[in-house]
């Protein structure tokens, strides 16, 4: 749920245009939205009212990647989704973003990310962690890479899977397992909770 005192203010960043242009359209009736066509200029609207970034990977110069990074390094309290063509591959689990969406989506695919991270936004820190990590497996497993040693690791140090059993993966599927025609089995909706069921 977005916040209620002001405006959400969702950043897109991609260095198609066309692209940029058509994501603020299908939004700007219900966020305020700005926009950059390069990463350069993405960092340079990095402020503490940003509430939702949607970043493209393959930019020139200064990719979504290192704008994440700037992002992260000054704590900037956004949630991240990589909205992008690159395919995930297991590089992805060392990367501080929150949601991974691959290219070509639709317009109920792009609100449907923005309302998910805005609702994580209210979770606690350890929550917003675990939901990162299920998406960064849920992304994998799309794009048929299987598994990472972080991801055993995860299960090993605390028993839970992040997209298997156990307390939190009973709230995992509120949208999740949604496809649209032509494209089941590769695209997923954002993995995110059923708020009336949360125990904390």
């Amino acid at each position: 749920m977005a916040p209620t005192d002001r405006t959400v203010t969702v950043l897109i960043a991609d260095d198609e245009q066309n692209l940029t242009t058509l994501y603020a359209a299908w939004l700007a009736s219900d966020y305020d939205v700005v926009t950059a066509t390069g990463g350069e200029e993405a960092i340079g609207k990095l402020d503490d009212d940003l509430d939702v970034a949607l970043l493209d990977r393959r930019m020139p110069e200064t990719s979504g990647d290192e704008v994440l990074a700037e992002l992260r390094r000054r704590n900037v309290g956004a949630q991240v989704a990589m909205l992008t063509a690159v395919e995930p591959d297991a590089s992805i689990s060392e990367m501080p973003f929150d949601d991974y969406v691959t290219k070509p989506v639709e317009r109920e695919e792009v609100h449907a990310t923005v309302e998910v991270l805005l609702e994580r936004r209210q979770y606690d820190h350890q929550s917003r962690e675990f939901f990162s990590l299920a998406s960064k497996k849920a992304a994998l497993e799309s794009a048929n890479e299987h598994g990472t040693e972080e991801y055993d690791r995860d299960r090993r140090t605390d028993g839970r899977d992040p997209c298997g059993d156990g307390p939190h993966a009973r709230h995992t599927h509120r949208t999740t397992g949604v496809r649209r025609a032509g494209r089941v089995g590769r695209r997923r909706t954002p993995v995110t909770v059923d708020q009336t069921d949360r125990t904390g």
